[in-house]
Order: structure tokens, then C-alpha cells, then sequence
């Protein structure tokens, strides 16, 4: 008898629990649904819009190179973040990813040929800024970029996942 008392115990207690869960599971899932919001065609055409590497995407690049290259030689992060935001590298990287998600061949080749591009000129660009013999002393900031380690893979992941949520809207 005690044995059916404990059993009917256990049943109404995880009875009391699986409402309580189930609105959790519900407001997560209302909160943390991005379906909803999400513009696959716009998105796609956004990305492969924001790809190439023509006029005024090449300046704003040499521009943002030398912003960096500044930010490393006055050992300065708020200004390498600040290159960062406004580097147009990410369109290839992007073009990249999508390509692959979506088995576009066509956009993959694009995106190849555009990042090395823009991977060629970032090169070139801060290879003539540190040409200069002022700007050639080894600073914190500088060397703290040539040992990257996991964290840094970890930023970038995420970092990359936000910008693809955000441009999904």
C-alpha cells in the first residue's frame, strides 16, 4: 500500500512539473525562433550582392587595411576593431559560406576569386605601410596577433553566426 502512495506521489509531482516546463520550452522557443523573421530569398540576394570587389568596396578595403595596420603600430585594439567594422571583407567570406550551404558552384567560384582578391590587396596594402621604417617597431598589440590560439576561432565563429542572424531579417 505504501508502494501505490509513493508511485501516486511521483505521479502527480512530475504532473506538476510538465506544465511548468512546457511553458519554459514554449517562451524559449518563442524567443529564440528566427524563422519567423527570416528573408531567404532577400538574404541570399544580399550576400550575393555584397560579394564583389569593384571601385568604392577596393578603397573602402585599402582604407580599413591602413586603419588596422595603424591600430597594430600604436598597439591600440579599439582601432584594429574599428578597421574590422568597417573592412567589406565579410561579402566574400559570406558569398563562401552561402555558396557551400546552398551547392552553388557558380557563387563559390565568385567568392574564391573576390577574397583572394581583397586577401591579395589587404597584403599588399599593409606590406607598404610597414615598408615605412617608422612604422616597423614590434608593439604588444602587433605580436599579440602573430600567436593566435582556440579563442580566437571561438570569437570568429560566433561573430560570423551573428552576422549571418542579422542579415537574415
Amino acid at each position: 500500500m505504501e508502494k501505490l502512495h509513493n508511485n501516486q506521489n511521483t505521479n502527480e509531482t512530475s504532473s506538476k512539473k510538465t506544465p511548468l516546463l512546457s511553458d519554459i520550452k514554449v517562451f524559449l522557443h518563442e524567443i529564440l525562433d528566427i524563422r519567423k523573421d527570416t528573408d531567404k530569398k532577400g538574404t541570399i540576394e544580399d550576400i550575393k550582392g555584397n560579394i564583389s570587389m569593384q571601385g568604392h568596396t577596393a578603397w573602402v578595403l585599402v582604407f580599413s587595411i591602413l586603419i588596422a595596420s595603424i591600430g597594430l603600430n600604436i598597439s591600440s585594439a579599439a582601432v584594429v576593431i574599428g578597421a574590422m567594422l568597417i573592412s567589406p571583407l565579410m561579402g566574400p567570406i559570406l558569398g563562401v559560406g552561402l555558396s557551400i550551404g546552398i551547392n552553388d558552384v557558380d557563387t563559390l567560384k565568385r567568392s574564391l576569386i573576390n577574397l583572394g582578391v581583397m586577401v591579395g590587396l589587404s597584403l599588399i596594402t599593409s606590406f607598404l605601410f610597414f615598408l615605412i621604417p617608422l612604422f616597423r617597431n614590434e608593439t604588444p598589440e602587433l605580436l599579440a596577433r602573430t600567436a593566435p590560439d582556440v579563442r580566437d576561432v571561438f570569437i570568429a565563429t560566433a561573430g560570423g553566426l551573428a552576422l549571418i542572424i542579422a542579415l537574415s531579417r
